[in-house]
């Protein structure tokens, strides 16, 4: 912390919790004790059984987990390599075709998600394109999340030593070998964040996902609003748990590779 004092540490930690509890911390907790509840007649949920997991861990419901996991894989993967790609492209180029390509990368987040998802269905509307596939659910989580990715990765090579290409270059290595051998391995710690925020993302996407998923490939954040929208809030919480803990666990293992990575 930049706070120095004892007095000051103390300040910072007391309204980082006043802040955090209630608007981070205390809506996840209401969440977590609601997928173990039977009823909801006072402030908080009451009542304790494990029979929501039960069901939020097999049949529709494991299969939705594997259809999110799927396509937040795919989507991140595919975002991740079109990011790069774009961003290594933008480090070369003028400053006013940079910023150019910067609004058009930019320019899926800057609308809602659910008119990314219109755009996509009349684009594809027709056969034998994507629309009624899973391959248009999984294009559609590329595109919203693409952006994070380019942005990501466009930073890190901003602040990356050119030293090392040049090194490289004076030595006769030629500029593929440089960019396999030497830029990608520097920015290793950047495209790894870059795909585990691209998959945290595309694991919570919705809008765009209900415009576009077809029978048989219903991720769970749909399962989700299925359940709380036909009044099934307790079971809807655990498959809420169920679907925060499965990211958590991929995030800390992107995590864990990033640290990796960073003192390689």
């Amino acid at each position: 912390m930049l706070v120095h004092s004892r007095k000051g540490k103390w300040a910072a930690w007391v309204l980082f919790l006043v802040l955090f509890l209630p608007l981070f911390a205390l809506p996840l907790l209401v969440i977590l004790a609601a997928s173990f509840a039977t009823n909801w007649s006072s402030v908080l949920p009451s009542g304790f059984t494990t029979g929501h997991y039960d069901a939020a861990t097999r049949g529709e419901a494991l299969q939705a987990l594997t259809t999110s996991l799927v396509t937040a894989l795919t989507a991140s993967l595919l975002a991740l390599a079109v990011g790069t790609w774009a961003a290594l492209a933008a480090s070369g180029l003028r400053r006013r075709q940079r910023r150019f390509l910067d609004a058009l990368f930019v320019l899926p987040v800057a609308v809602p998600s659910v008119v990314v998802g219109l755009a996509i269905l009349v684009a594809f509307s027709k056969p034998p394109l994507l629309n009624g596939t899973r391959s248009i659910v999984i294009l559609a989580h590329a595109v919203l999340v693409t952006a994070f990715a380019y942005q990501s990765v466009s930073a890190a090579i901003a602040r990356l030593d050119h030293a090392y290409e040049q090194a490289a270059a004076s030595l006769g290595a030629r500029p593929s070998y440089v960019l396999w051998r030497v830029k990608l391995p520097l920015l290793l710690p950047s495209l790894t964040a870059a795909a585990g925020l691209c998959f945290a993302l595309s694991m919570g996407e919705l809008s765009a996902t209900m415009m576009l998923y077809p029978p048989g490939w219903t991720p769970l954040p749909v399962l989700i609003y299925a359940a709380t929208d036909r009044g099934a809030l307790f079971a809807g919480s655990a498959l809420a748990v169920v679907l925060m803990t499965a990211t958590l666990i991929a995030l800390l293992a992107v995590s864990r590779v990033r640290s990796k990575a960073s003192y390689r």
